[in-house]
């Protein structure tokens, strides 16, 4: 069958993306397998079966300054009784369990330290992450192919795999939830599926440990009891309701088995709450919270810096499905209840710009209607000249942007501005230029014409009141770094309607490249109309130094139509331990 050979071409590819393009577990730093929300899932499994210390923590620094995960404690908070509380649950880890112990064991007689963040346990969570995601899209096909024909089975997969972030996450960012999330939805749906079908306690089981487990690995996939609750129903009249009542009171003993098995799975989280805080209950995410009000619904999927549908366009296929699925779909209720629930509380997440991961493991319910249209599509010719030619657009657009993210320079989708996502997309070379729309809207290029030069500052007089200046060989410069962040406003008389732009420059020497993008220095501009700003641009230009390196940066900012009477020149350095000197401060006009 067509469904099938697609499946191992899938598989074939996400094997060559994972171990062969971008294999994250042998890269340093932030960029291996387990680090940032990855350590952080994983962390519980080093804490109990190495050091056997879920509550002081007390080998955290020593692998952060060895490994540099950036995880870790970072992932969670101290108590005042002294424990600390990890902040992510711990689904992920139990589930990871069988691949860390046989890293565990293996580690030391391969030559390797036994501490759980040596190769081979970022490679066993590597390999147990790939058969996961290859597992359940195999059975994704299974379940698929119980409403769909061969065709349109095939025809989602390979715009599944190749034309969705699920490629990111089910191939290369393995140490998250994602694609085990997506896999144990697939997992729930079909044991749904078969418990109406045969109602015996080995389904009504299943379901249950499904749910704890979803709900272990992230509080709000408490939702997936939504979908053995609900399937099967295709309306809400009081009659459908009805009937579906006095069947689940008529199987009330393997509801209740259902009930028992989550809360055993979910009992795991509270026993960790009470062993290390006294608890049963932490809201262990602190500061961050939900928006239930003023959920962020738009901003959630269309934003330029990591909005679900501009960096995962084809779920919008499945967005405009639902039209159809409503008149044609099977199971209505369960799979659109869940897509309008979960999406509500997606975006209701204060941090909205984590990105579309958190919408990947509502793909086996979005691939109902995605699979609907698709079946429409193919009985219309003229929607296949139509549709075929976009869907390979996008196509292209998600393997450009995963080669972006893990081989390429261009783009990266948590600093992305409007005017940089248009003038780089799809493209594999712009001039270096370019890369500062990522910070600044305006951007000139071409030859200036009647350049002026109206400022001109290199530090050994008129200098404002600056306690960053320091003097190096003899010379004076604007030294920035940890303890001294920010410069004085290097200020001087600028009018409206002299020219339409201008452009700021100076001198940076660095020892060593700041990589952290919020800890970037920054060179900014200012305009001004009787000391009230009106207008400011800036670019990071850790963007364009390397270690060791003196390079002249410049900004070209558009000259607000505001009336102004004021621009400044100033520096700022957030909180970088790497010290910048700056010097030779020059401004012109132009047009």
């Amino acid at each position: 069958m067509i469904s099938k050979i697609t499946y191992f071409l899938c598989a074939a590819f996400m094997l060559y993306a994972s171990f062969i393009f971008y294999p994250k577990w042998n890269k340093y730093g932030s960029e291996n397998t387990i680090s940032y929300d990855a350590a952080g899932y994983y962390w519980y499994l080093p804490s109990l079966f190495i050091y056997k210390d879920l509550k002081h923590q007390a080998f955290n620094d020593s692998i952060l300054k060895k490994y540099k995960p950036s995880g870790g404690i970072a992932s969670g908070f101290k108590l005042d009784n002294g424990n600390y509380v990890l902040k992510y649950p711990c689904g992920l880890a139990i589930m990871s369990l069988p691949f860390f112990t046989i890293a565990n064991i293996v580690a030391k007689p391969l030559g390797y330290p036994q501490d759980g963040f040596s190769p081979p346990y970022p490679l066993a969570i590597q390999i147990g992450g790939i058969l996961i995601a290859l597992l359940g899209l195999w059975y994704f096909r299974k379940l698929l192919l119980l409403f769909y024909n061969d065709a349109v089975v095939a025809i989602s997969l390979f715009l599944l795999v190749f034309g969705t972030n699920y490629l990111d996450f089910g191939a290369i960012n393995l140490g998250m939830t994602h694609s085990w999330l997506f896999t144990l939805y697939v997992f729930l749906i079909l044991n749904s599926y078969y418990f109406y079908k045969t109602p015996n306690y080995k389904y009504a089981i299943r379901i249950g440990l499904l749910i704890g487990f979803a709900t272990l690995t992230r509080p709000t996939e408490i939702i997936s009891a939504l979908i053995p609750l609900l399937w099967g129903l295709e309306g809400i009249s009081a009659s459908i309701i009805k009937a579906r009542f006095n069947f689940l009171l008529k199987q009330w003993k393997k509801i209740v088995a259902t009930g028992i098995s989550a809360a055993l799975i979910i009992f795991i989280q509270l026993s960790y709450w009470k062993y290390v805080s006294g608890h049963w209950l932490v809201y262990s995410y602190q500061g961050q919270g939900f928006s239930w009000k003023h959920p962020h619904v738009l901003v959630y999927a269309c934003n330029f810096l990591t909005g679900w549908l501009n960096y995962a366009p084809m779920i919008i296929f499945a967005l405009i499905g639902i039209i159809p699925f409503v008149k044609y779909g099977k199971n209505k209720v369960a799979i659109l209840a869940f897509i309008l629930i979960n999406y509500y509380i997606v975006s209701a997440w204060d941090i909205w710009w984590y990105g579309g991961r958190a919408m990947i493991q509502s793909y086996p319910m979005l691939f109902f209607p995605f699979a609907t249209l698709i079946d429409i599509v193919l009985k219309r010719n003229y929607l296949k000249w139509i549709t075929a030619p976009i869907a390979l657009l996008l196509v292209y657009f998600n393997l450009w942007l995963t080669y972006q993210e893990h081989g390429g320079s261009l783009f990266s989708v948590d600093n992305m501005s409007e005017a940089y996502y248009w003038r780089v997309v799809g493209r594999w070379q712009v001039p270096e230029q370019t890369i500062k729309l990522r910070d600044n809207p305006d951007l000139f290029e071409g030859e200036p014409k009647n350049l002026l030069l109206i400022y001109e500052n290199n530090l050994e007089k008129g200098i404002p009141v600056d306690t960053t200046i320091r003097i190096v060989d003899g010379k004076k410069y604007i030294s920035l770094d940890k303890q001294h962040q920010e410069s004085a406003a290097y200020k001087f008389s600028y009018q409206t309607g002299k020219a339409k732009w201008l452009r700021a420059q100076a001198s940076f020497s660095c020892t060593n490249k700041e990589w952290e993008l919020w800890k970037m220095t920054q060179f900014i501009v200012h305009f001004y109309k009787s000391g009230k700003e009106v207008k400011v641009g800036m670019i990071r230009v850790y963007r364009f130094l390397n270690d060791g390196e003196n390079k002249e940066l410049y900004i070209d900012i558009r000259v607000p139509h505001e009336d102004i009477d004021t621009a400044a020149v100033s520096f700022w350095n957030a909180e970088s331990d790497k010290p910048i000197l700056i010097d030779n401060i020059k401004v012109w006009s132009f047009d």
